[in-house]
């Protein structure tokens, strides 16, 4: 059933006069937008014709399309989903044709499609194999020729001081951003080379026909390295989109406080996804406030700050972070 796999709702309204990359690009009047978490193409293809597109949702934001990782222990666990492997449209939720059947289907029934986009890191170091399309990957090496990515492309000594080139301390903004997040192969993503290759592969999906992209880990990225990939990207298909229109984008930010890197850094880029919204809104259950304050519950509550937002729920968890539901921030 819909609600129990769409384990994120979001709600989004267009901004008047907002930056390139804020405008969900919803057909018509749609604002709602769903999270089937680890749906196979084939099954959010048939839940756009039977159930989205008749209810009037905007969208569907689907799991990491790429090749990644394959994890036999534990047995196929959700985060190998987080582990690329090469830019190649074969996962476990189908092939690249299935995706663009998915795509289509969507579209045509006014419910666009949001891609979870893995561009900071490729997969967990110390291993090899092959990935979900075959491709030849050893982490250890940092070769990745499904790209190809090699040693060149990842950030090592030069860029990221501790000794196990891992993250340690959060209150560094360069270790955040030039170390490895859990052991993940970190990208140099303000080389040239690297912008281009993850910028092919977000146009590849544009050309298809998706909407936008959520930026998973964004904040271990420098603002000026996403600006610079973002700038990269072409336009939506004006199959679908018209014209002129731009990817929607939000960035995957946890800004909780007590840490240098605000997510305020990101909002004149795209939008934000808020964290803090979910223990505002765990308060309100633990009753720390009167639940009918919900009523109104929204961007007050998070931040007086906060420029327009759009409210949304999510059970999803990570291995780097606690499960927590979040908001949409944009820049006014």
């Amino acid at each position: 059933m819909l609600w129990i796999a769409a384990v994120v709702a979001i709600a989004l309204a267009s901004v008047p006069g907002a930056a390139p990359y804020k405008n969900p690009n919803c057909d018509g009047n749609r604002h709602v937008v769903v999270h089937l978490f680890e749906w196979r193409w084939n099954d959010i293809a048939n839940e756009c014709e039977r159930f989205l597109g008749p209810y009037g949702y905007c969208g569907v934001q689907v799991s990491p399309p790429n090749e990644h990782r394959i994890v036999t222990s534990p047995y196929r666990p959700w985060w190998e989903r987080y582990q690329p492997v090469s830019y190649i449209l074969v996962s476990r939720s189908g092939n690249e044709q299935e995706f663009k059947n998915m795509v289509e289907k969507c579209n045509r029934n006014g419910v666009r499609i949001y891609v979870d986009a893995v561009i900071n890191h490729m997969a967990g170091v110390g291993v090899s194999g092959r990935g979900t399309a075959g491709s030849y990957y050893d982490s250890g090496r940092q070769d990745f020729p499904g790209v190809p990515y090699s040693d060149w492309d990842f950030n090592g000594r030069g860029q990221c001081s501790t000794a196990s080139l891992n993250i340690e301390n959060y209150h560094d903004p360069v270790q955040v951003r030039n170390c490895r997040l859990v052991g993940l192969t970190d990208l140099q993503t303000g080389k040239d080379y690297v912008q281009r290759s993850i910028a092919g592969y977000l146009n590849k999906l544009v050309d298809i026909g998706v909407a936008g992209f959520r930026i998973d880990a964004a904040k271990h990225m420098w603002p000026d390295h996403l600006r610079g990939i973002l700038g990269r990207v072409n336009n939506l298909n004006s199959r679908y989109f018209g014209t002129g229109k731009r990817p929607f984008v939000y960035q995957e930010v946890i800004d909780l406080g007590g840490e240098p890197i605000k997510n305020s850094e990101y909002t004149p880029i795209a939008r934000v996804t808020e964290f803090n919204y979910g223990a505002h809104l765990s308060r309100a259950f633990s009753k720390h406030y009167p639940l009918k304050n919900l009523q109104n519950f929204g961007e007050h509550e998070v931040t007086e700050a906060a420029a327009p937002s759009s409210p949304s729920a999510s059970r999803r968890c990570t291995k780097r972070r606690q499960p927590s539901p979040w908001l949409i921030r944009t820049a006014s």
